[in-house]
């Protein structure tokens, strides 16, 4: 299996997340697919934003989901970055995107791309989230049984192993991950902040995992997506996934190190915020003559 590159969030490295210029350079440096995540607005558009709210990335603050399409459009996603963006990556107002103005960017690719979309739960108005973006894809000509819109071939991501038993009701288990990360004080801070008060978050993400864990055993995800440090503290159970058959789509692989570790285990599809200076590492990896070993 060939290597493949997703960039995270587009190239995130360079420009702000989730915005036109950092799909647009990501294309640019020859990415393989590109990877978003999905919340929806007050009003149920599909929006490409990472946290359940905008406090980070923009100017404004309070949850995606109580602004409105309109109101997104108004608030400013770029400047956090500090990055010059150039004439033909789109004006500061052009920068926000909805995951059916992402599509409109890869149609007009010119060639064969991945799209990875991430749904991230548990959130306010739960599977209706999964629900509403398979709508939107069948609206556009995606097939369900390729998974393909045109020259895009869709993959689907999360960590909640709902979302994924869900997405199988649709989706064959080629086209779904099952994101993987050990339970840790910032995935504890994170869960916090999205379940309801007084929720034990250790005690779900922990629940959580075992279950995805059984959902990757089991194959009814077809693509385990291991973070780096999961792949350094479990490199047994990736190598398991590996010989079964699934596809290891490791995320966010940014330095040389951690690339040659995770293709010595397997790993041949990675997530980068850099996916022009992947490009380089990985071609150099899998040179004619060139081996790699994981080193602890």
């Amino acid at each position: 299996m060939q290597t493949q590159i997703y960039a995270h969030r587009g190239a995130s490295g360079q420009y702000a997340e989730h915005t036109r210029a950092a799909y647009l350079q990501a294309l640019a440096e020859g990415a393989d697919g590109v990877e978003c995540d999905v919340h929806l607005s007050a009003d149920l558009q599909p929006v490409l934003l990472h946290d359940p709210v905008v406090d980070r990335t923009s100017n404004g603050s309070g949850p995606v989901s109580g602004y409105t399409l309109a109101r997104l459009r108004e608030l400013d996603f770029s400047s956090w970055k500090g990055a010059q963006i150039p004439a033909d990556r789109g004006s500061a107002a052009e920068q926000f995107l909805t995951l059916a103005e992402l599509l409109d960017l890869l149609c007009a690719a010119g060639r064969g791309v991945g799209l990875a979309v991430e749904f991230k739960q548990p959130g306010p108005f739960g599977l209706k989230l999964e629900d509403t973006v398979l709508q939107l894809l069948a609206s556009r000509g995606w097939d369900a049984g390729t998974s393909r819109l045109a020259n895009i071939q869709v993959s689907f991501m999360s960590f909640s192993p709902e979302s994924v038993a869900h997405l199988r009701r649709t989706v064959d288990a080629r086209f779904v991950c099952q994101l993987v990360s050990d339970v840790d004080a910032a995935a504890i801070a994170e869960a916090e902040a999205a379940l309801p008060p007084g929720t034990d978050a250790r005690t779900v993400l922990e629940t959580g995992l075992a279950e995805a864990e059984g959902l990757l055993a089991a194959g009814t995800a077809g693509i385990a997506g291991p973070g780096v440090e999961f792949l350094y503290a479990h490199p047994e159970l990736v190598s398991d996934w590996v010989q079964a058959g699934r596809t290891v789509r490791a995320w966010t692989v940014d330095e040389p190190r951690d690339a040659v570790y995770a293709y010595g285990l397997g790993v041949r599809e990675f997530t980068t915020n850099y996916p022009g200076r992947m490009r380089g590492i990985l071609d150099a990896l899998t040179e004619p003559g060139t081996t790699a070993a994981p080193q602890p």
